[in-house]
C-alpha cells in the first residue's frame, strides 16, 4: 500500500533528491548546510521507515522494492554533484567509482537471485559500509559549508577518509555478493 508511512516516508527520500541536487550545484554556505540537513533527515527517514514497517507488521513487496531504490538514488545524486563540483577530485573519484559500480551490479545481482528465489541478507560488514557512506557523503556536502563559513570543520578530510574506508568495505561486501551470486548461476 502506497500511503502507509513507512512507504511515505521511503517516497520523499525520492523526492528530495531533485532539491538536494539544486542545492549542491555551485554550492554556496548556505546552500551546503541545507543540502547537510535534508541528506541528514533523509537518512533519519531510512532507518525510520525500515523500523515502523517491522513495528507495525506493515512490510510490504512495495516497500522492499522502493527502499533500496531510494537509498541508491540518492546516493548516486550525491556522489555525481560531489564530483561535477570537485569536492571529490583526482585519486579519490575512484573510490566513489567503486561505490557507484557496486551499488549497481549489487542491484543487478539481487534482481537475478530473486528470480530464481535466492534472497542475500545484509551482511554486518555491509551495514558498516553503509554507515561509513553516509558519514562520508555527510561529511563531504558539509565540507561546502566548511570551506566558505566554518574553515575550522576538518569535513573534507573525514568525508574523504570515509570515502575510502567506505569503497574498501564496498569491494568487500561486493565481492562476497558476487561469490554468493555465483553460485546460483551454473
Amino acid at each position: 500500500m502506497l500511503t502507509s508511512l513507512p512507504n511515505l516516508l521511503t517516497l520523499s527520500r525520492i523526492f528530495a533528491v531533485p532539491l538536494l541536487v539544486f542545492m549542491l550545484w555551485g554550492p554556496t554556505w548556505i546552500g551546503s548546510l541545507g543540502a547537510f540537513a535534508l541528506f541528514c533527515v533523509a537518512g533519519i527517514t531510512d532507518y525510520i521507515d525500515g523500523y515502523l514497517a517491522r513495528a507495525q507488521g506493515t512490510v510490504s513487496k512495495l516497500g522492499q522494492f522502493l527502499d533500496p531504490i531510494a537509498d541508491k538514488i540518492m546516493v548516486a545524486a550525491v556522489i555525481i554533484m560531489l564530483v561535477a563540483e570537485r569536492v571529490i577530485s583526482g585519486v579519490h573519484v575512484i573510490a566513489a567509482i567503486i561505490i557507484l559500480l557496486r551499488e549497481i551490479a549489487v542491484s543487478g545481482l539481487r534482481e537475478f537471485l530473486a528470480g530464481v528465489k535466492v534472497s542475500v541478507p545484509v551482511s554486518r560488514l555491509a551495514k558498516w559500509k553503509t554507515a561509513f557512506q553516509m558519514i562520508a557523503l555527510g561529511a563531504l556536502i558539509l565540507e561546502g559549508a566548511a570551506r566558505f563559513q566554518f574553515s575550522w570543520l576538518p569535513a573534507h578530510e573525514v568525508g574523504l577518509l570515509c570515502l575510502w574506508l567506505a569503497a574498501a568495505m564496498t569491494a568487500i561486501t561486493g565481492y562476497d555478493y558476487l561469490r554468493v551470486g555465483i553460485r546460483h548461476m551454473s
